[in-house]
Parts: C-alpha cells; sequence; structure tokens
C-alpha cells in the first residue's frame, strides 16, 4: 500500500466526500487505471481512472453497469462523475475483493470445464437484461477498426470472408448488453457463497451475441469442440452458428496482432490455423501464403 495519487485522493473527496487514505494500483492502460483504495472511514473501495482522452469514460461504464445488475451480479456504483477541468473522470464502485474466477481455476479449486460453464451462464443471464431502444449500439465498423489499422494486409485478406458474414449481419437482428471484455479474470468470486460477480465494464454496450460469446471462447481457450460445447450448453440460448464462428476468427486474429513477437504470436498464430482448418469457408485460401508468423 503507498499514499494515493492526487487523482484519487480528487475523485473520493469529490464524488464521495471522504478521504483516501492508502492506494494499491491494480492495473493501468494507456487511458485507465483502477486502484483498491482504503478510506479514511474505514472501507475498501475500487477507483477507476479514466483519462479525458478516452473513447468511453466513467460515466458510461457507470451506465452499463446499472444496467446489467438488473441481470446478473455487479459491483455496487458508489460515485461517478468528472474530476478534473481536461474531462478526466472517475468511477468508484464497492470493493469485491481479488478472488477471480481465473485464480481458482489456476490454483485447481475450480475445474476449467466448471468455470466454462460459470462464463456461459453468466453470459447468458446478461444477455437476458433488458436495452433501452435510444441506447447507442455498437457499429460494425467500430467492432474491427482498431484491428484493421494494425492487422497485415495479408491476414486481413485472409479472414475476409468472416469480416463479410459480420458486415452482413441483419441490422434487424436483435441487440443484448454485451461485456466486451469477458473471460475468467473479470469474473469475481465473493461472499460466503462465492457468488460469481461480472466486473470491468469498460466496454460493455448494446451488440451482437454472437460477438460476446465468441469473445469468452476465445480469451478461455475454449478452442477444442468440447470446450467450445460445454460453454455453449451453459449458455442455452439460440446462437447463429457462422455468426459465432466469424467472431471467433475476427477475436483470435486481434489477439495474434496484439500479441508478442514470440512464443505467443505463435500461440495464436497456431489457434488461426486450427480455427483455417475448422472452418475453411470463412477462410481465403491463398497459394503460397499461409498465416503469418
Amino acid at each position: 500500500m503507498s499514499a494515493p495519487p492526487a487523482m484519487v485522493s480528487r475523485a473520493c473527496s469529490t464524488l464521495l466526500g471522504t478521504p483516501a487514505r492508502t492506494a494499491e494500483r491494480l492495473s493501468a492502460a494507456s487511458r485507465t487505471a483502477v486502484f483498491r483504495i482504503g478510506l479514511r472511514d474505514g472501507r475498501s473501495v475500487i477507483v477507476k481512472l479514466y483519462d479525458h482522452t478516452a473513447r468511453r469514460n466513467a460515466q458510461t461504464e457507470a451506465a452499463a453497469i446499472r444496467a446489467a445488475g438488473v441481470a446478473v451480479p455487479v459491483p455496487q456504483v458508489l460515485g461517478s462523475g468528472t474530476i478534473s477541468s481536461e474531462g478526466a473522470t472517475a468511477l468508484i464502485t464497492s470493493d469485491l475483493g481479488g478472488h477471480t474466477l481465473g485464480a481458482t481455476v489456476r490454483s485447481g479449486h475450480i475445474p476449467h470445464a466448471q468455470a466454462l460453464k460459470d462464463l456461459g451462464g453468466l453470459l447468458a443471464r446478461l444477455h437476458r437484461a433488458p436495452v433501452e431502444q435510444t441506447m447507442p449500439r455498437r457499429p460494425f465498423f467500430d467492432s474491427v477498426s482498431s484491428l484493421a489499422r494494425r492487422c497485415p494486409p495479408d491476414l486481413l485478406n485472409r479472414i475476409g470472408p468472416a469480416l463479410a458474414v459480420i458486415a452482413d449481419t441483419p441490422e434487424r437482428a436483435p441487440s443484448v448488453w454485451c461485456h466486451g471484455d469477458i473471460h475468467f479474470e473479470n469474473v469475481v468470486l465473493s461472499g460466503p457463497r462465492g457468488t460469481r460477480y461480472l466486473i470491468d465494464f469498460t466496454d460493455a454496450a448494446p451488440g451482437r451475441r454472437e460477438a460476446d460469446v465468441a469473445h469468452a471462447l476465445v480469451m478461455t481457450a475454449a478452442h477444442t469442440p468440447w470446450d467450445r460445447r460445454t460453454l455453449l450448453d451453459a449458455y442455452a440460448a439460440p446462437l447463429d452458428n457462422t455468426r459465432l464462428s466469424a467472431w471467433v476468427i475476427v477475436h483470435t486474429a486481434r489477439c495474434w496482432v496484439h500479441a508478442s513477437p514470440g512464443t505467443s504470436r505463435r500461440l495464436w498464430s497456431d489457434r488461426l490455423t486450427d480455427l483455417t482448418r475448422q472452418t475453411p469457408h470463412l477462410f481465403r485460401t491463398l497459394r503460397s501464403e499461409g498465416i503469418p508468423r
């Protein structure tokens, strides 16, 4: 534990009316940072700071948490708002502890298959949360633009059929509340019964259910038919299998793009190769070219 950063102190004083006493940084990205904060009144809370340049902010995440909270266990939103003249925002939520589903899988206390069932069930419940018609949907371009900016042209061309399937999704297809970053580390076990709570709604927005389920399959290494079926059986809601497979390819390609050269890049390259064999109709065959490594 260390002294709280100035922006964290400002967030606690402004949004809670209580000074921060200690701080533990949990994560940091280019435009966000998350801290576990000990308040002077004895409470422990989670403070998430958003830079003023962030595309999404504390208010959009707070709205997503409240919307999801009618369907799945989520942290309590204690405060959110602007904390600087430049437009930086902060979100303060209850502290559920750090016992994640991922940690329990790594320790062997919960089998990987059971964790997949837990995640599939949570996703099914989340996707039943009401979506207001006025909420902006996540457009196709927004979903793949970051991939297009960083993806090598040969790989982008190779997954073109998968991108076409996603782009051709009918506008009338119903939207659901998508978490946007679903994996074992974003599920916290809390309370005497180890209730599963969904956390980190930074990227949550109304979207296509197949995109969210595919993200879960990719990020939980559910790439074998058995693991895939385990999660989907727990999800137990109708899905368009072609769109689901297309989204699996896109999410896997995104992971390849962002992976560090070496072992990590080779892992995602191997998974793309496996997907080429499993769903060849969603790849463009290029003679003399393979999956980039």
